[in-house]
């Protein structure tokens, strides 16, 4: 299935912009003031951590195409600046925050995304 997204990095593109428009949308939801204690739960790490790492594998697959493994590093970048981003954009957000926490759980599926698709095309080279 890979193969085939790398074939048609259009579509893959195509599914970035559609990632990135749903978090953007989802970060625009205004929420009661909800106390600190309770902000973070599974459900928050849940989605941030999937969102993310949908994100990264999705950009790398378009940027690499399964070829050249070197464009990795400007996909971990590009969906990292994206989460900084969308940290940002919850500070402008009622009932939002702006937390490193959730920052560091976005990195967090960045990079297993981004590690699994490189150990993927490692197996599919060997």
């Amino acid at each position: 299935m890979i193969k085939w997204f790398e074939k048609y990095s259009a579509v893959s593109w195509v599914i970035v912009v559609l990632i990135c428009i749903t978090i953007f949308y989802v970060s625009s939801l205004t929420f009661e003031q909800i106390p600190r204690a309770f902000r973070i739960n599974y459900k928050t790490i849940i989605y941030h951590f999937g969102v993310f790492s949908a994100l990264a594998l999705f950009f790398n697959i378009s940027l690499i195409k399964g070829k050249n493994i070197s464009l990795i590093i400007p996909g971990i970048i590009g969906s990292g600046s994206y989460a900084l981003y969308d940290e940002i954009h919850q500070l402008f957000v009622q009932g939002r925050a702006c937390t490193f926490f959730d920052l560091m759980i976005d990195t967090s599926g960045i990079l297993v995304a981004s590690v699994f698709y490189l150990v993927y095309l490692s197996f599919r080279k060997a």
